[in-house]
């Protein structure tokens, strides 16, 4: 079997250290090397050629979002950051994603040996995915846009609901920038650290007409806005009367995720029925694919991106196999679509 080659730089020698006995206990992969600064990994890149880079952002010498940006003009790869449990490190890791990252890790912490089993699994997990990704292969998402209307007069669709993961930052931006007022309330489930989720809704709400913002306690949704869950908590919905009501609870996670798409999705399912219109996005795993199916078959709308333009086609591609998903779509044709057919129902 071929193994998965990693590259690990960080100017921590504890860090380099961990995350090469973490990696190496994987026998799908091989830690060809270490390096303490962007100089010395530019060096070991091509003596190595690594399948994917685990990339820490606060280096000397040389920051970890220059180094990226340089990386992807001259020698695109898959390349997994790994992030400070911070604002700051919340607010960079984005601005990393944005770059063509492939996805992040936090930075093991002080009580890592306690959970240090889960914490490998799962970065294990997304450097192997990250090895299946082709990252200057993405869809720009400049290609095939259309014009779209300013606002939306009138829609008989009550609220829209999207799920994603590995990818979903960018998706997700992709497609909410792009529509215009008058939308149906609109609520996300996006896997993501606590911290990670209010510096990304504030980052979102900067850049569209609608109102982005964090669901951090009961209330009622109201058109042009875009509720996203909070890290640590599930997002669902309930009818009261003639409004519809977002909650959170920290039930236990399911599909190892919390916020889950499968809560989100389910509670739409049951609560809004045939005026809903579901869309799950790239990401590994299936979140959200059994809730896409249970809202498709209330009579809800279905959406799913497409592998070609998906990091990971993992959630989006489970939920077709089981027919939950009644038009699979390129992420840049999404935002149109779903404009008319919420203006056409």
């Amino acid at each position: 079997m071929k193994k998965t080659k990693v590259l690990i730089v960080d100017d921590s020698a504890l860090i380099r250290l961990l995350l090469s006995e973490i990696l190496s206990n994987d026998n799908e992969i091989e830690v060809v090397g270490v390096a303490s600064d962007p100089f010395e990994a530019r060096e070991k890149i091509k003596r190595t050629s690594p399948d994917v880079i685990t990339l820490d952002i606060e280096m000397p010498k040389m920051d970890g979002l220059t180094f990226l940006k340089n990386l992807m003009r001259l020698r695109p790869m898959p390349v997994v950051m790994i992030s400070t449990l911070t604002q700051k490190g919340a607010d960079v890791t984005l601005q990393a994603l944005e770059l063509g990252a492939f996805d992040f890790v936090c930075k093991p912490s002080k009580d890592v040996k306690e959970n240090l089993s889960e914490y490998g699994e799962e970065i294990c997990r997304k450097v192997k995915a990250a090895a299946e990704s082709r990252p200057q292969e993405r869809v720009s998402s400049t290609v095939g846009k259309v014009d779209l209307p300013r606002k939306i007069e009138m829609s008989s669709i009550d609220i829209i609901a999207i799920g994603a993961s590995t990818g979903g930052t960018e998706a997700i931006k992709e497609v909410i920038t792009r529509l215009p007022l008058g939308m149906p309330p609109i609520v996300i489930a996006q896997h993501i650290p606590d911290v990670f989720s209010t510096s990304y809704a504030k980052r979102l709400n900067s850049l569209t007409e609608l109102t982005v913002s964090e669901l951090r306690e009961s209330q009622i949704l109201k058109s042009n806005n875009v509720y996203i869950a909070p890290g640590d908590d599930h997002l669902y919905i309930k009818s009261v009367g003639q409004e519809l009501v977002g909650k959170i609870k920290k039930t236990e996670p399911i599909n190892r995720h919390r916020p889950s798409v499968d809560v989100l999705f389910e509670s739409v399912a049951r609560e809004v029925g045939r005026k809903a219109i579901g869309i799950l996005l790239t990401g590994m795993g299936s979140d959200g694919a059994r809730g896409l199916l249970m809202m498709k078959q209330a009579g809800a709308l279905t959406f799913a991106q497409d592998r070609e333009s998906s990091v990971v086609w993992g959630m989006p591609g489970k939920a077709v196999a089981i027919d939950a998903v009644n038009k699979v779509l390129p992420l840049n044709k999404i935002a149109s679509t779903l404009v008319r057919s919420v203006s056409l129902s």
